[in-house]
């Protein structure tokens, strides 16, 4: 571990201490023992958040590990913290208003004095929050689905259930306790961003009120710097994840759809488990991954292979915890139907080492099938939006939900950012040299804004999302 790093106000002293950890290996949950909380599913840019960041107890301390391996400790005790509190949302309409991240409640650890201490919501430590709905999960199944009832339960202190008031916010007035969460862009990127957008305006607008020549390229470089953190965002992600993989020493199953069934490249090259000595990977078709942990409770503990009540043919594959909870749910069709089905069947059930069993599949709530319809057999299954990712995705659709502008940034940027940079690229036609650099400028943002949303878009309508009736890559037998 690092030298502790003392903080300077009394609220974190309470708490304790960050140091480093050194992992066995990236993403390693080895230097802790479970009960182990693992974040929400993310994209590619941020999966050092999913393979890194955990939440468990270390002796008479809860630890938060964050995405760099750096540890917060909080005691247990007189001097620390002495209960939880799970403060439950709202009714179901101001819980469906809230994105995936914030649902499901909050749970508040408070000190002796009642002043909160550590605050943790709840879905940002449930792997498949971006995939399960707020009808078809109860918060109060939430703490047992993260670990947090159990990691709760390890330290020794009382939890409390509460309703929540309409702000979470308002329940810690007057304090100020660390948070156990992070967003899916990091801090910097936001910043850089924001200045960004606030340098072009305001340099844009001295520009007209005042004859000055280097403000015009001042506001050229400062618009720039937005497509630019996008841009370093991006590579930073994948040549992070290039290197640093743990899953290289991993079992891994990838799909064996059924011919004919519409496969695409980019399911067939980004779907897939990777099985973990204490974790199981998964992999969907837009490329999010979760962490789902093995010989824990809230953990992979057996599967459900859902056959049809009436014909008794396979539908999917349920991931199922300790409560018999479904985690996730692998179409068969997609997954073990093809011409190495089989052994990919094989090759999960024995890398997993758990129990399964064939079940009759009963619809959510009741639904039936009826005469006629079209709609996937699982559209009927809560999970329903995990099997969605879990198959491949029509190219339209799989184009959107890949987009970096639809999908993380917001889809109008793409136009406005070039469309902002129209007034200084006129400067190419001029003489003067801070208008030409403003000019220049204006071309390197509209080129860093729109060139790799074209290439996006073209990869994937031309190679990406084409209907492949073999694999294109070498899979393992």
């Amino acid at each position: 571990m690092d030298d502790e790093q003392r903080m300077s106000n009394d609220q974190a002293s309470r708490a304790g201490r960050i140091v480093t950890e050194r992992a066995v290996h990236d993403g390693s949950t080895s230097a802790s023992v479970e009960p182990v909380a693992r974040p929400r599913g993310r994209r590619p840019h941020r999966a050092g958040v999913v393979r890194r960041a955990r939440l468990y107890a270390d002796g008479n301390a809860l630890v938060v590990r964050d995405h760099r391996l750096r540890a917060r400790r909080y005691p247990i005790g007189d001097d620390g913290i002495r209960r939880a509190v799970f403060l439950l949302p709202g009714d179901l309409w101001e819980t469906v208003a809230k994105r995936p991240g914030e649902r499901w409640g909050v749970v508040i650890f408070e000190g002796a004095d009642g002043r909160p201490v550590l605050q943790v919501p709840v879905a940002e430590w449930l792997p498949e929050a971006e995939s399960v709905g707020v009808v078809e999960l109860q918060a109060s199944n939430c703490l047992s689905r993260t670990g947090l009832k159990a990691l709760i339960t390890v330290l020794g202190i009382p939890c409390e259930e509460r309703a929540a008031s309409r702000d979470v916010s308002g329940e810690l007035v007057g304090s100020r306790p660390g948070r156990a969460a992070w967003s899916d862009l990091p801090r910097w990127h936001s910043w850089t961003r924001a200045i960004g957008g606030l340098g072009w305006f305001v340099a844009l607008v001295a520009s007209f009120a005042a004859d000055i020549g280097w403000v015009l390229p001042v506001a050229a470089a400062a618009l720039f710097l937005v497509p630019a953190s996008d841009l370093l965002l991006r590579v930073m992600g994948w040549w992070h994840n290039r290197r640093h993989s743990p899953l290289a020493e991993a079992a891994l199953i990838v799909p064996s759809p059924q011919p004919g069934s519409g496969a695409t490249r980019r399911f067939l090259r980004t779907a897939s488990v990777h099985v973990l000595p204490s974790d199981v990977v998964l992999t969907d078709t837009v490329g999010e991954e979760r962490w789902i942990g093995r010989h824990t409770g809230h953990g992979v503990a057996r599967m459900a292979r859902l056959v049809d009540p009436k014909t008794g043919r396979p539908l999917g594959v349920e991931i199922r915890d300790g409560d018999g909870e479904a985690r996730a749910l692998l179409p068969w069709r997609h997954w073990f139907e093809g011409p190495r089905g089989s052994a990919r069947w094989a090759g999960l059930t024995t890398a997993l080492a758990v129990p399964w069993a064939d079940e009759e599949f009963r619809p959510a709530h009741g639904a039936a099938q009826r005469d006629g319809d079209t709609e996937p057999w699982w559209h009927r299954h809560a999970l329903a939006a995990d099997a969605r990712k879990m198959s491949p995705l029509a190219p339209a659709e799989a184009r959107k939900e890949t987009s970096w502008h639809r999908s993380v940034i917001g889809g109008s940027e793409v136009l406005l950012i070039p469309l902002f940079s129209l007034v200084p690229l006129a400067g190419l036609l001029s003489d003067e040299g801070p208008a030409r650099l403003a000019g220049l400028l204006s071309l390197l943002t509209i080129a860093a804004e729109l060139g790799p949303a074209a290439a996006s878009s073209l990869s994937g309508r031309f190679w990406y999302d084409r209907v492949v009736d073999e694999p294109t890559t070498s899979e393992p037998s």
